[in-house]
């Protein structure tokens, strides 16, 4: 069912919106968190790490389909928010041309690029194999990432945040099932966690693009849309590049500190390949409610409703606190029972880097959080400038921290303190930002 978000009380509507959105990205990241605790647990630590190395690099690809995700959803929301159902067509179109050149160019270098960047990440040459194998068959699947990613921007930028959680809570069980089958059972090793992933990732990308293609032909036009638009592709483009270069240069930034963490073991690796999986859930999920705070200030945005969108920054605030307690909580209390989830064994040096990994990091979950809300808002008002400045600054603090701190303290724990330092730095900048862009709305 398509929402109008530029009506009834803020906080309301962003609970009522955010909270499929944000059940949807905890069955997202089971995808990852099954195959690395299957991996874990059925195959052994190697696998672990192999699997976690290899996610860093899968992260460039994602961050490629997640930019052209907001491009469409913004720019569909503030053509839906202007009731302008023509256009609303042919941005969708257009984001999904778009989204088809940009895939098949990835998987051109995707091909040929992966030895190279498993080289540079100074991978360890027990785990080499099958990092390099996890990442030729994740390749072949990119098409089914791109597609379900534009998929669910429409079903979000239309105010339909139930639609996608529906899918992937069937495919996120399905995709444990088969990861379980494929490796226990057909004793496949780490071939049979990526082609489950694969698998139940086709299914549900199908399913979710014809979705899509039945809900906009129930939408009535004025005239017959056209299939692509210069203009709403210079649009989605000024959306789409800074998301893509802010979660590209974010992924490369992660697999620069990965190059670091490599040089401490597999073991270390495999603490940290369970502890950052955890920590990912976390983090994926405000970044996705701070995208459904996109799509609503895009909507009230586009309808010309500005008071709405500091009402929209309160009551992110709320939503996204309401979340980090039980996170911080559970994590630092109860951190190593999860992580022993992901290992046979409580491996010493594993399951000690993962603890500390979670100590450091979960009480700067309400920082990192207020940024990514804040975040929201200025894409969704297409301002661009600021927010890449806020997320360059978080990430260079992150990465050259990590260096540093890693060869003063000659431990892994110096890499982990380098997260709070940036994200609290990001965030100030990211508030400042938002209250100069939106200082005049009334």
């Amino acid at each position: 069912m398509n929402r109008d978000l530029t009506v009834g009380k803020a906080e309301t509507v962003l609970w009522r919106f955010c909270l499929p959105l944000f059940g949807s990205i905890v069955f997202q990241q089971l995808y990852n968190i099954a195959d690395s605790l299957v991996a874990g647990k059925f195959i052994g630590e190697n696998a672990l790490a192999a699997v976690g190395n290899s996610y860093e690099i899968t992260l460039i690809f994602i961050a490629f389909a997640f930019g052209c995700n907001m491009g469409c959803s913004v720019v569909v929301s503030q053509v839906f928010g202007a009731k302008e159902f023509d256009r609303l067509k042919t941005a969708v179109s257009t984001a999904c041309i778009f989204s088809g050149v940009v895939c098949a160019a990835l998987m051109l270098a995707g091909i040929g690029g992966c030895d190279p960047l498993l080289h540079l990440m100074r991978t360890p040459e027990e785990v080499f194999a099958d990092s390099k194998l996890y990442l030729d068959i994740y390749i072949w699947g990119l098409p089914f990432v791109f597609f379900y990613n534009i998929a669910t921007g429409v079903f979000s930028a239309l105010g339909d945040s139930k639609t996608p959680f529906y899918f992937l809570a069937a495919s996120s069980v399905s995709n444990i099932a088969v990861d379980i089958l494929f490796v226990k059972t057909f004793r496949m090793g780490v071939a049979g966690v990526a082609w489950a992933t694969f698998l139940c990732q086709g299914i549900s990308c199908i399913l979710a693009v014809l979705s899509v293609w039945i809900r906009l032909t129930k939408i009535q036009c004025r005239k017959k849309p056209a299939l692509f638009d210069r203009e709403l592709l210079k649009r989605i483009l000024v959306i789409a590049i800074p998301s893509i270069l802010q979660q590209s240069f974010i992924s490369v930034g992660n697999i620069l500190i990965q190059s670091v963490i490599n040089g401490f073991g597999a073991s270390v690796m495999a603490g940290y390949s369970a502890a950052v999986k955890l920590n990912n859930l976390v983090i994926t999920s405000f970044t996705t409610i701070g995208n459904g705070i996109s799509n609503y200030t895009a909507q009230n945005f586009g309808a010309g409703k500005c008071a709405r969108i500091k009402e929209g920054f309160l009551a992110g605030i709320k939503l996204v606190w309401c979340f980090c307690i039980p996170f911080c909580a559970i994590y630092l209390l109860a951190g190593k029972y999860l992580l022993l989830l992901f290992m046979e064994k409580g491996s010493g040096a594993a399951l000690l880097t993962g603890r500390q990994f979670l100590w450091i990091l979960s009480p700067f979950y309400f920082v990192v959080s207020t940024k990514l809300v804040a975040d929201g808002i200025l894409r969704g008002i297409s301002a661009m400038r600021q927010f890449m400045a806020a997320t360059f600054t978080d990430l260079i603090l992150r990465v050259l921290l990590a260096f540093l701190l890693s060869d003063l303290t000659n431990s892994a724990l110096g890499i982990w303190c380098a997260w709070p330092i940036g994200w609290t730095v990001a965030m100030a900048i990211s508030v400042f930002f938002y209250r100069g862009k939106t200082k005049n709305y009334t």
